[in-house]
């Protein structure tokens, strides 16, 4: 029996609300913790899924790992068993979860060999794995793909320093090289690299454990090579696209919010894009207040142009919030281009905006115009999938501030991503229930 949320829609909500740690940032530092034998503390990890996955399988490779708090554990990886990365249990948990990538790195730096299943994770067409391994073959690994047991087996005895001109900037590909490269002889050189706050995160946290890299929030990065690499404490960022689809809730719903702890000057240009449809924000301390607001306005370009907001590789506009934009463009007042240039299949859930009464143009599978509603007619309700995380939670905003009754189902996509988010809504005054 799957899981799905009835959504009573239409009513504005009130009250503060506070972003879970940042889900993408989990992923790496918590994999990191397998580069060292001494404990490594992480706090503000978010409850969800993928990362509670990730917990589980560096528990079942031999990882001691404690909880200390609802939010924080404790990771000493001193005796890893190796003969588990062959066993069938690491083929299902391994091949079930996307995030298992990031072991990678790690683990070839510090064993000198590694083995992984072929991957799974999120439907949004097709996200190619070749920039870790090329990253890996670089610094002198050597692997095969085994067909018959479907395990990439990858051998790195003698990884050395190099320069790497990344094809992409993928943030997870930059993650796991610069992990691999840590440990590796000699200095590395990685051009064209990802850096989003995250990876900050992950290079900062890296370097008090003795790493030695510079450059971090640049796209080149140097690192040289260290022996080992100790212990350390390290606390996650909140979660930015949480804090962006709660702006794009607050004003499609018509709500008083306040966005607590945001971690202002790591969010980038995540405000300025929201502002520019018009939604008033403010910054009080660290935290963003929005008033409710009846009508917000989608400004034009200054020769008076249809604006179109694009994303980008950091510090450009985050794919992850493009599906919110979308949204809450809906109910603004004017027209915008959305171009999700970075994924192929993430627009084609405005189908099921269509249906509530949304004027959506989807002109290819990278780009929609929406004319918006300019809250002269509100959405209704339906019954709906949610294909993957992000566009769960565009289309939750949506029913939330639609007339009448909706029902989400396939929720387990939006729960990968966000943390008891109907008890937080309901803590705000949303009436939404779980069957």
């Amino acid at each position: 029996m799957t899981n799905a949320f009835v959504i009573n829609g239409g009513k504005p909500l009130k009250g503060e609300i506070t972003p879970q740690g940042a889900k993408n940032e989990a992923l790496q530092v918590i994999s990191a913790v397998l580069l060292t034998d001494q404990k490594v503390t992480i706090s503000n990890i978010p409850d969800i899924k993928d990362v509670n996955k990730l917990i589980e399988l560096l528990g079942d490779m031999g990882v001691i790992v404690e909880k200390t708090a609802a939010d924080t554990y404790t990771f000493i990886a001193k005796n890893i068993d190796q003969d588990f990365f062959q066993s069938e249990t690491f083929k299902s948990k391994g091949g079930g979860l996307r995030g298992s990538i990031m072991i990678v790195g790690p683990l070839l730096a510090r064993f000198g060999k590694a083995s992984i299943p072929k991957p799974g994770g999120d439907k949004i067409g097709r996200r190619r794995l070749d920039t870790h391994f090329l990253g890996f073959e670089k610094l002198g690994a050597r692997f095969d793909y085994n067909p018959a047991d479907g395990f990439f087996n990858v051998d790195a005895s003698n990884l050395r320093g190099t320069y790497i001109l990344l094809d992409e900037a993928s943030v997870t590909g930059t993650a796991n090289i610069v992990m691999a490269a840590v440990l590796a002889k000699g200095t590395t050189t990685i051009y064209n690299a990802a850096c989003e706050p995250y990876l900050q995160q992950l290079c900062k946290m890296l370097n008090r454990m003795g790493a030695k890299i510079s450059g971090i929030g640049s796209n080149l990065l140097t690192i040289e090579g260290v022996t080992s690499l100790g212990g350390t404490a390290h606390r996650l960022l909140p979660d930015m696209i949480e804090i962006g689809s709660f702006i794009g809730l607050a004003a499609m719903t018509g709500s008083e919010i306040t966005i607590k702890d945001v971690k202002y000057p790591e969010l980038g240009m995540i405000p300025d894009v929201f502002k520019r449809l018009g939604i008033k924000l403010e910054l009080r301390g660290d935290d963003i207040y929005i008033p409710a607001q009846d009508h917000y306005e989608i400004e034009t370009f200054i020769d008076g142009s249809i604006m179109t907001v694009a994303d980008a590789p950091w510090p450009g506009f985050t794919p992850d919030l493009i599906s919110i934009v979308l949204v809450v463009a809906i109910q603004a007042k004017g027209s915008v281009l959305i171009h999700q240039k970075m994924f192929e299949s993430r627009l084609f859930f405005v189908d099921k905006l269509l249906d509530m009464g949304a004027q959506i143009i989807l002109c290819d599978p990278h780009r929609a115009t929406v004319i918006g509603l300019d809250k002269q007619v509100q959405l209704r309700g339906i019954s709906m999938t949610s294909p993957d995380i992000r566009a769960g939670v565009a289309l939750l905003i949506a029913a939330l501030s639609a007339q009448g009754q909706s029902t989400i189902y396939n929720i387990e996509q939006i729960e990968r991503g966000y943390q008891h988010i109907d008890d937080r809504l309901k803590a705000l005054g949303a009436d939404i229930t779980r069957i």
